[in-house]
């Protein structure tokens, strides 16, 4: 008897998963991976204390993107910068300062402004070509001291940038004011950038992408505000660029507001539900999406599909190999029958188009099977039972009509008689 209820409920289970309709695939089929090979690979992490504390401490930051994030830096003279050059001598009857005795400011002269030129040098008399790109104001210096030590009389220089064209920094974007500004000696972080640029509308579905050197790291605004770290210093050359993004994730399967929508008669249900702030937790995106559904959901397969770049999934301790390209599927798993869930989930931080889906409990799709097995022999019944019906029918038609003949006869032999 007890085989034969586990065989029957074997084929329930059997039969719910693939007969009756849902939402999408069961729990315990996420959990196992891929069924169908031809389908894309991916990995499977059920969300831990672990993985939680990776995810906050590898979540995107410029303070870490860019290992330069010290103070301000020197600037560096560039191709097409204007240079200042002012030479001194101990004595008159020098190189540069004659014996006349007319009035002078003093034992120095000073060359015209001129640019550097493609080569990355200035000319200097008497000293022939001066290496000046990549060069800070001393280093040129005392490069002019050293050509012309042995010509002049005890030579000194002052070098000063007249007019900076090359360690420039670029604001650009739809939110702000776009400008190109020279990098400040004294140093500029992002946030001084982004002010002198003029940003029109701070808000939540602002986002802020730097580039420098060839790498771009963006993040949300307010991660420039509520969290200092990621406010780092500028370099020159360094390009900001703004744009507005709302944030949103995707919710299906078995949650209220999915419900909900459903009732309301909105097809499936299914969702796309803003963030409406800088950030929020996976606690508070199933919150958003009305909580479980307390008569479908199974809390145990509460699933979080997301792409993860590959440093990143091995870091999670993902085998990479099976998995082409620079992004890898990752679905999360959270369970919320451990009660501890919740602080899990209240840590794990979603992201911008991130996918929820809840899975059926299997009493759930059971109980759908059941019914269909219900309006499946119902169907079969009908003929019969109408069949049925008809004979019944028929037979009180006839009995009737036997009543009634043996009635009008039996009257008529009572009328007939004396």
């Amino acid at each position: 008897m007890i085989l034969r209820a586990s065989i029957l409920g074997a084929m329930l289970v059997l039969g719910a998963c693939t007969v009756v309709p849902t939402s999408g695939p069961a729990g315990h089929d996420v959990r196992e991976g891929q069924v169908d090979r031809e389908s894309l690979p991916y990995a499977y992490v059920p969300i831990t204390p672990k993985v939680v504390d990776v995810l906050v401490t590898n979540a995107p930051r410029l303070s870490t993107a860019f290992h330069d994030r010290g103070g301000p830096t020197e600037i560096r003279f560039g191709i097409g910068d204007t240079v200042n050059v002012s030479i001194f001598e101990s004595a008159a009857g020098g190189l540069f300062i004659p014996l006349e005795g007319a009035a002078r400011p003093g034992n120095f002269i000073a060359l015209p402004p001129q640019a550097v030129d493609n080569k990355g040098n200035i000319q200097v008399p008497y000293a022939g070509a001066i290496r000046a790109q990549g060069r800070t104001g001393a280093e040129i210096q005392a490069a002019i001291v050293a050509a012309l030590k042995d010509r002049a009389l005890e030579p000194q220089a002052v070098v000063s940038l007249g007019e900076q064209r090359s360690s420039l920094i670029s604001v650009v974007g739809d939110a702000v004011g776009s400008i190109r500004f020279p990098a400040n000696p004294s140093g500029e972080r992002i946030l001084d950038a982004i002010a002198r640029a003029g940003l029109r509308a701070p808000g939540y579905d602002l986002w802020v992408m730097l580039e420098r050197q060839g790498r771009r790291e963006t993040i949300p605004f307010g991660a420039l505000v509520y969290e200092p770290a990621n406010n780092i210093y500028l370099r020159p050359g360094d390009t900001i660029f703004i744009y507005s993004e709302p944030q949103a994730f995707l919710a299906f399967g078995a949650t209220a507001g999915v419900g909900v929508a459903a009732a309301l008669g909105a097809g499936s249900g299914n969702r796309q539900i803003a963030f409406a702030a800088w950030r929020i937790s996976l606690a508070e995106a199933v919150a958003k999406a009305g909580g479980l559904l307390d008569t479908q959901a199974d809390p145990a397969s509460v699933f979080l599909y997301r792409g993860e770049t590959r440093e990143f999934a091995q870091l999670l301790g993902i085998d990479c190999t099976p998995y082409p390209g620079p992004i890898i599927p990752v679905v999360y798993n959270l369970n919320l029958r451990d009660p501890a869930g919740f602080f899990l989930a209240s840590k794990f931080q979603m992201r911008n188009k991130d996918v929820i889906y809840v899975a059926n409990a299997i009493s759930v799709d059971s109980t759908k099977f059941m019914n269909y097995l219900t309006t499946i022999i119902g169907t079969a019944q009908d003929p019969v039972l109408a069949a049925t019906n008809v004979y019944a029918l028929k037979n009180i038609i006839a009995v009737g009509a036997s009543a009634t003949a043996t009635t009008v006869l039996t009257g008529g032999a009572i009328a007939a008689r004396p």
